[in-house]
């Protein structure tokens, strides 16, 4: 079926003087068709009295709904987050006989949508903050936990992969993140991280309840302990989008051998790439711009390792004798055999067979 435009273009095409061969290559028919259209007066009939086919217009149709669409809309007016299920109630109430089904359209095409809370950026002070966040990646020999950490000024990174995301591998990687970028900030934030927080009452009117471990890891290094409040991690960005990109730079289409090579190839990446890019959101280089005017501003490292109180040190298992161990041949003698070596005399005494 062939449209009025084309029947259109096709008389104009004849009009010109094109011939039948040329205008069916033009128009993508073929000749048959349009000696069709002419031998059988069709093409000056549809040309002269059709019309394009005017748009269909949708009447709205009249539903059960419609009496009660006002008490809807004064209702989330004044009340936004009513659910439909709270509204089909109240209008079942004033006299509605339908089903829920049309009332939840309706009601979701009407509902007010609120603006969203802006999200304002805010760049920190040299040597104020850093923030800390964990990220899971998978290699072929197991999951691993990313620890990354970002000083808000000079945007520098630091980053090690970790088993587990426990509070020893969070006071672990902040120690040697430290003596990375040679000095510690002022204060760490934190997303609700477990190992860090163990509850949050602000919401409530409480207080922040941080680990006590990790309160007193803290004053021995001379941070204070930020964290998020729930559900609003976007004020977290400066750690949050470095982890979209580890994914994509680093972790993403590069083969690892293992963990030892993962963490090699992890070094590399950060003093050759990672802080020596241009940084989108500062248009410098995180390195040029830690050292030209936030590395004075840390503070000093701590004149020694910190020692956890709660924390046990880690220990290796003890082996275990395979079963099946072979039997070998040891001496054991008693006092007086050493004395008749002493003596030059010959030993009498049997070798015993012991496993070990």
């Amino acid at each position: 079926m062939y449209g009025w435009e084309t029947l259109v273009l096709l008389k104009h095409l004849l009009e010109e003087g094109l011939t039948k061969t040329a205008i069916a290559a033009r128009l993508g028919v073929s000749r048959r068709v349009i000696y069709h259209w002419l031998k059988t007066g069709q093409l000056e009939r549809d040309v002269s009295g059709a019309l394009p086919t005017p748009p269909r217009v949708m009447v709205p149709r009249a539903t059960q709904l419609d009496h009660y669409k006002p008490i809807i809309q004064d209702r989330l007016a004044a009340y936004p987050e009513l659910s439909a299920v709270r509204l089909f109630d109240e209008v079942r109430a004033a006299g509605y006989p339908g089903g829920i089904t049309q009332l939840r359209d309706y009601v979701a095409r009407v509902r007010p949508r609120p603006d969203p809370e802006p999200i304002i950026r805010f760049e920190t002070d040299p040597g104020l903050q850093a923030q800390v966040d964990f990220a899971e990646f998978k290699f072929p020999w197991g999951k691993r936990s990313a620890l990354l950490v970002v000083l808000g000024y000079s945007r520098l990174l630091w980053l090690r992969f970790y088993p587990r995301q426990s509070l020893g591998t969070v006071m672990a990687g902040l120690d040697e993140a430290f003596r990375y970028f040679g000095g510690v900030p002022r204060e760490l934030l934190f997303d609700q991280m477990k190992a860090v927080i163990v509850a949050d009452r602000r919401p409530a009117g409480g207080k922040l309840l941080e680990n006590p471990e990790f309160l007193r890891f803290a004053r021995h290094w001379g941070f204070r302990i930020r964290a998020c409040r729930p559900y609003r991690a976007k004020t977290k960005g400066k750690v949050e989008r470095p982890v979209s990109y580890v994914r994509g730079n680093f972790v993403y289409g590069r083969g690892f051998v293992g963990d030892a090579d993962l963490d090699a190839q992890r070094l590399v990446w950060l003093d050759t790439k990672a802080n020596r890019r241009v940084h989108g959101t500062t248009l410098e280089v995180p390195w040029e711009r830690f050292e030209r005017g936030e590395r004075a501003t840390l503070q000093a490292l701590a004149v020694r390792p910190y020692q956890p109180l709660v924390l046990p040190a880690a220990r290796e298992p003890h082996p275990r004798r395979p079963s099946g161990a072979p039997v070998v041949a040891v001496e054991r003698r008693g006092l007086g055999a050493y004395r008749a070596l002493l003596d030059g005399t010959d030993l009498a005494e049997p070798l015993v067979e012991v496993a070990v």
